[in-house]
């Protein structure tokens, strides 16, 4: 050969290098990853044999792929087919190292074993290879066994490569050029998988540590338990029913493995901004709650009324002007055991409180006590303020508390620093709060200015919601109100009514509840009526 074809050839092994170096720092399937080393060690000294062994979490040396051509063997990696070899040990006891195994050896030492014929080599023990050869037919010779050494000079595994031919398919040695080489690719190979590891290390603390948050959120309220780890399962069980629909809006909504990834992290992240919501207000489980319910402080004002009725009863009797029945003070002791009831039952909360039961507690109210000497109003402005409230337990002022968590979400989230394949995550767990027509928040936007990831998380919020059994002034609502209410919430242009039918048309609300939701709440559902179909 010629020097300058040797240069030559010297420049497309080194631009071969550079490009499978490439390739292997880009791919993340490791199965892949594996066959891209012994595919490229197979253009470089086409090797009849090629296996290619992993350490695995007890140190010894696991089977991932096996080739050869020859006895036209395929295992391992992306074939489907499993190796049925049992891991190549380290070491014989807890003192003695495997060294009479080349691959075992090779994995201790860190050393390349080049061998001209196995069955000439007195160094290690080729019985079972000779074994082999001889129920087989096949004739082993030649061996170049590889450590896997990453960029810290830890050996993860080791390759190995079986009877190099040469242009006209007779087994030959591994010369030097291709030692060196496949010293080189091995290298980059284990650079690669340790890269791919460590980022699915990264990945697996990543989501752990979301999911921990998730659940500390969870925790921080008995009410709202499960709600963080609920909404994913709802979000993605209607992303993936999106995905899959051929027809409307909707028919070329797509996500790749990356775009499911990025909208199920941002569904756990939805509500991350509620680690700054004060507990008080999310757990106000009663209208007069605050770090206690101030129910029984009304009550026992209302034992100092029935306690000064009996005083003035009393002193009306020793003064011998009223017989010992005394009808007005019966009536007074009813009306006020009246009075507690109907208070108590007002500082449960509900859906809607009529108006004039709004008046009887500000009747109530204006009862006068005396009270150290003072004498005060039987409920204070605040009870009575509190007591009104029209709908669920919270004020207006509490509400935007509540309400105010999202825009923590989406300052908290939008300083990270994401991947380019998490970017959307923001915007995704932060718009399922916005509405169709523009009134929701925090920033009132229109379905135009919404993503169709964010429109799905919406529709999973409520639902999860409505739902839910652990809400501090409701029990959770049967299926068929659930989805009535939804209804409502379409009609009006709340939700993507799109998205809406297709969570109803595909089932996915009811294989949601099947697994999350109480027995006792799932009922029949009109799905016709709900989508407004006749």
């Amino acid at each position: 050969m010629s020097d300058k074809q040797k240069i030559i050839d010297l420049e497309n092994r080194i631009h071969r290098l550079n490009e499978i170096g490439m390739a292997l720092s880009t791919e993340s399937d490791s199965n892949k990853l594996f066959e891209m080393i012994l595919e490229e060690a197979r253009n470089i000294t086409n090797a009849d044999g090629r296996t290619l062994y992993s350490k695995n979490e007890t140190g010894d040396l696991q089977f991932e792929i096996l080739r050869n051509d020859t006895m036209n063997t395929t295992m391992g990696g992306s074939s489907g087919t499993n190796i049925p070899f049992d891991p190549v040990k380290l070491w014989v006891d807890e003192s003695t190292p495997n060294q009479s195994n080349v691959s075992a050896y090779v994995a201790l030492t860190g050393e390349t074993v080049n061998i001209k014929d196995a069955y000439e080599e007195a160094g290690f023990d080729f019985s079972g290879t000779k074994s082999y050869d001889q129920k087989t037919g096949y004739r082993s010779q030649s061996f170049l066994t590889v450590p896997l050494k990453n960029h810290e000079n830890e050996i993860i595994g080791v390759m190995q490569l079986i009877n190099a031919r040469d242009k006209n398919g007779r087994v030959v040695s591994f010369d030097t050029d291709m030692q060196e080489q496949i010293e080189s690719l091995a290298s980059q190979g284990a650079v690669a998988l340790t890269n791919k590891k460590l980022v699915g290390e990264l990945k697996t603390l990543f989501e752990a540590f979301i999911q921990l948050i998730a659940t500390a959120i969870d925790k921080k309220s008995e009410y709202t338990g499960g709600h963080c780890s609920r909404v994913p399962i709802i979000t993605m069980m209607l992303a993936d029913e999106v995905a899959k629909t051929k027809t409307g809006k909707y028919k070329d909504f797509a996500m790749t493995e990356d775009d499911r990834y990025e909208l199920y992290i941002a569904a756990w992240l939805h509500d991350c901004g509620k680690v700054a919501t004060p507990p008080h207000v999310v757990d106000k489980g009663t209208k007069l709650e605050t770090i206690f319910d101030r129910i029984e402080l009304v009550k026992t004002r209302m034992e100092i009324l029935k306690r000064d009725a009996e005083i003035d009863f009393l002193k009306r009797q020793l003064n011998g002007s009223l017989p010992d029945y005394d009808e007005k003070y019966r009536n007074s002791i009813k009306q006020i055991d009246e009075n507690i009831k109907f208070i108590e039952s007002c500082n449960i909360g509900g859906e809607f409180m009529k108006p004039e039961l709004q008046k009887r507690i500000k009747s109530i109210s204006e009862q006068k006590l005396l009270l150290n000497n003072e004498r005060v109003n039987i409920l204070t402005e605040n009870e009575v303020r509190n007591l009104n409230i029209t709908k669920g337990t919270l004020l207006p002022e509490e509400r935007d508390i509540i309400n105010d968590h999202i825009s923590i979400t989406i300052d908290m989230l939008e300083q990270l620093p994401y991947p380019k394949n998490l970017k959307n995550i923001p915007e995704f767990a932060g718009g399922h709060h916005e509405k169709m027509d523009g009134t929701g928040y925090p920033k009132g936007l229109k379905a135009d200015q919404m993503s169709p990831q964010a429109k799905i998380m919406a529709i999973a919020d409520i639902y999860e919601a409505l739902t839910a059994a652990d809400r501090p002034y409701k029990d959770g609502k049967k299926l068929s109100q659930a989805m009535r209410i939804m209804g409502f919430m379409k009609n009006d242009y709340h939700i993507d009514e799109d998205l809406f039918e297709i969570f109803v048309s595909s089932g996915v609300y009811k294989h949601y509840a099947d697994e999350h939701v109480a027995a006792g709440q799932i009922d029949n559902v009109d799905e016709k009526a709900i989508l407004g179909v006749k």
